[in-house]
This record gives structure tokens, C-alpha cells and sequence, in this order.
């Protein structure tokens, strides 16, 4: 059974930085791709950014291309998530996926394995 453990949200400042890591385990991690996604109080769920199997390919929501970066090292089975210049907006509980196909896709639905969430809120 695949299990995906986000960590590092937390509380910071607009303009700051932080980093959220998700470990997998469970199965083979290397041929998936992983993305991360974001729920606000209120909203439905949306897409953060993705990578592909062998970090060839990554993708990026238009809010956040040029803060956030993602990346992976599969001899870890973890992926990152790099936020900097963070604002108020991002705040949401942020969730980390791994589809069972190594291309990157954006749409919640072709994720089959999903984290539990790590909280980040971005004071003004």
C-alpha cells in the first residue's frame, strides 16, 4: 500500500520562504510522476506544480511559476516543494500526489495516491 507523508508547512510571512517535503512509501517510486496540489478554506482543491518521472518534465500553476519550484530524488522517494516569496494567498493546506504514470498531468482526478495534507499560512 502506497503511503505519502507530507511535512514542513508551517507559519511564515509574506515574502518568506519554505519547503515541504513528501516521502513515499510502499512501491516503486521512480516510474510516477508527483505533483503538488492545494486546498483553501472554501475552494475546491487546486494544481501547484508536477513532475515527471525523471524530473525531465516539470509543470507549474500560472500563480506560482517563478516562486515555487518542485523537484525529486527518487533514491529517496521524496519530492519538494520549494515556495519562496510566498503571500497571503497561498495559504491553504497543501497536499502531495503520485499518479501511476510517469507523464505530468494537472487534473486532480489522474492522481491515484494522495498525502494527508501539511498546513501553510502566509501572514501579511
Amino acid at each position: 500500500q502506497v503511503q505519502l507523508v507530507e511535512s514542513g508547512g508551517g507559519l511564515v510571512q509574506a515574502g518568506g520562504s519554505l519547503r515541504l517535503s513528501c516521502a513515499a512509501s510502499g512501491r516503486t517510486f521512480t516510474n510516477f510522476a508527483m505533483g503538488w496540489f492545494r486546498q483553501a478554506p472554501g475552494k475546491e482543491r487546486e494544481f501547484v506544480a508536477a513532475v515527471s518521472w525523471n524530473s525531465g518534465s516539470t509543470y507549474y500553476a500560472d500563480s506560482v511559476k517563478g516562486r515555487f519550484t518542485i523537484s525529486r530524488d527518487n533514491a529517496k522517494n521524496t519530492v519538494y516543494l520549494q515556495m519562496n516569496s510566498l503571500k497571503p494567498e497561498d495559504t491553504a493546506v497543501y497536499y502531495c500526489a503520485m499518479r501511476s504514470d510517469p507523464k505530468v498531468v494537472v487534473a486532480p482526478y489522474e492522481y491515484n495516491y494522495w498525502g494527508q495534507g501539511t498546513q501553510v499560512t502566509v501572514s501579511s
